[in-house]
């Protein structure tokens, strides 16, 4: 497996990816994700500020994951400083066929590193209330469950935030 920055030309399977992801997600009560969001123009701008991270096995996008500073207003509702800089990952997916690579664990491992070279020492990262599988994954990676909130931009959905301090 490698991680790496993706570039443009990755949106294709990215959105490839996404589209598995949705069915699935949804069909779990997991309304994160839909046809609205991710979509191209988002991962582009990810992909313009150099945030966007892809891994990858035989030449297969086998996850994405967006590493950013990027933290909602609402943040400060899980009982976080919003105006400490903070590693958040944002857009985390692993292509269906391929859980249990550690793929989620490996963009996460990415997500460190970034804050490390950054010399940051907050990560952050929110996963919607009925994502069971980063709920158990969080916790394993050293983050600690901080709070739950709701995004103005996903009305009706609960989330669940998780922070590690380095």
């Amino acid at each position: 497996m490698t991680i790496r920055l993706a570039e443009t030309a990755d949106i294709a399977g990215i959105m490839q990816l996404v589209r598995k992801v949705v069915p699935l997600m949804q069909a779990a009560g997991n309304f994160q994700w839909g046809n609205d969001y991710p979509n191209p123009e988002v991962f582009a701008q990810d992909i313009a500020l150099a945030q966007l991270w892809i891994s990858e096995i035989d030449q297969q996008i086998a996850g994405v994951s967006a590493i950013t500073t990027d933290q909602d207003p609402e943040y400060a509702d899980a009982g976080w400083d919003i105006t400490d800089q903070a590693i958040v990952t944002h857009r985390l997916a692993v292509d269906p066929d391929l859980q249990g690579k550690g793929i989620a664990r490996a963009l996460m491992q990415q997500a460190e590193t970034v804050a490390k070279l950054r010399n940051i020492k907050i990560l952050r990262v929110d996963t919607n209330s009925e994502n069971k599988a980063t709920q158990a994954l969080f916790p394993k990676l050293g983050y600690a469950f901080s709070g739950e909130i709701t995004l103005a931009k996903r009305p009706g959905l609960r989330f669940f935030c998780y922070q590690k301090l380095l």
